[in-house]
């Protein structure tokens, strides 16, 4: 499966590519809220002003790729929560008006394949449309769903594949109680070196156009694994598993990216994964975004940047940035319990 096209919109300036040129944005509060574009010339104001902020990101990011990339033959979205923040409203409601007359907006919004749904009916894409809610592991479960999509095909397709995460009010105070989040407010540039309880909760949307056919390609999704409730054993005989399928060592790898966010209680993970790639190049990336459930989009988004030569924002390096990227592995947890890893190749 290749990526051929990509978009995201992040709590950094990702959206007009000055992230990527090497602009910083310092964020400082209690979560780091996504910098979204413009969205007057792309969505239509009467439909803008029903939209929920997961829904109005998904839309911003996904619209243009499959306006630049028209025959497209489905749609994968990727979301721990949806539009939660709707969903709760819409919950409210129930009780305020008695059962009775609700608004059904909210209620549309509130469904985590809303996105999905209006994209395919904005752009008039009757193809296949589907929306993962595993969690943690949405994003991987949607690279997932594309590559068996692919096996079924026999001649060229191509696919949206995305992940969108909205931070709502409700769920943040929920996780804050829980101890994911810092109670503290802390600067995203000192994020990974905080190594206190918890993380700082970010949202974003990013998306992918990926293919069955390599021309013009930026990268190739080669293989994907995933595992929950695991031990350290588990963690490093499944990645041992994922380069052996592969015919890849350790060695051959020529960065990590790792989801490390500044837990002192989970972040030991990714030292136990680093063990195992002791020459290989790592660095971090929640940083950029926040902690949220299906960050590994970013991650991919990152690697594929990468690949592009297009970003320049190097930070929390372990090793020395090679001169140029053949093989990409991603590897990010959540809560310590669901573990992704994602494998990328060059073209």
């Amino acid at each position: 499966m290749f990526i051929k096209d990509l978009y995201a919109i992040s709590p950094q300036s990702t959206h007009d590519l000055e992230f990527e040129g090497g602009a910083w944005q310092e964020q400082f509060a209690k979560y780091y809220a996504a910098i979204e574009p413009s969205y007057q010339n792309l969505i239509p104001a009467n439909l803008l002003r029903r939209m929920g902020k997961a829904v109005r990101m998904g839309i911003g990011s996904g619209l243009p790729l499959l306006q630049r990339n028209e025959e497209t033959d489905g749609i994968i979205i990727g979301s721990a929560n949806g539009g939660m923040e709707d969903c709760i409203q819409f919950l409210n409601q129930i009780v305020d008006y008695d059962e009775g007359t609700l608004t059904p907006t909210n209620f549309v919004n509130s469904t985590p394949n809303s996105l999905a749904g209006q994209l395919a009916i904005m752009t008039k894409n009757k193809g296949y449309n589907m929306t993962h809610v595993n969690g943690s592991l949405s994003f991987e479960n949607a690279l997932l769903d594309g590559m068996l999509f692919f096996e079924d095909q026999h001649q060229s397709a191509s696919l949206l594949i995305g992940a969108v995460e909205e931070v709502s009010v409700y769920n943040y105070n929920i996780d804050l109680l829980a101890g994911r989040f810092k109670s503290e407010i802390t600067p995203n540039s000192k994020l990974i070196s905080t190594q206190t309880n918890g993380s700082i909760c970010g949202e974003g949307s990013t998306m992918f156009i990926v293919s069955n056919d390599p021309q013009k390609a930026i990268a190739r999704v080669v293989d994907i694994a995933q595992i929950t409730n695991s031990s350290f054993d588990d963690l490093h005989a499944i990645t041992t598993q994922l380069l052996e399928k592969n015919g890849l060592l350790p060695e051959m790898i020529d960065l990590l990216i790792l989801g490390r966010n500044g837990d002192v209680r989970t972040d030991h993970w990714y030292d136990q994964f680093s063990n195992k790639f002791t020459d290989t190049t790592s660095i971090c990336y929640k940083h950029m975004c926040g902690e949220y459930r299906t960050s590994s989009a970013f991650a991919c988004y990152l690697a594929s940047q990468l690949f592009l030569g297009n970003f320049q924002n190097y930070t929390h390096v372990i090793g020395e940035i090679p001169s140029t990227f053949n093989y990409v592995l991603i590897y990010n947890h959540f809560d310590g319990e669901r573990h992704g890893l994602i494998l990328l190749k060059t073209i």
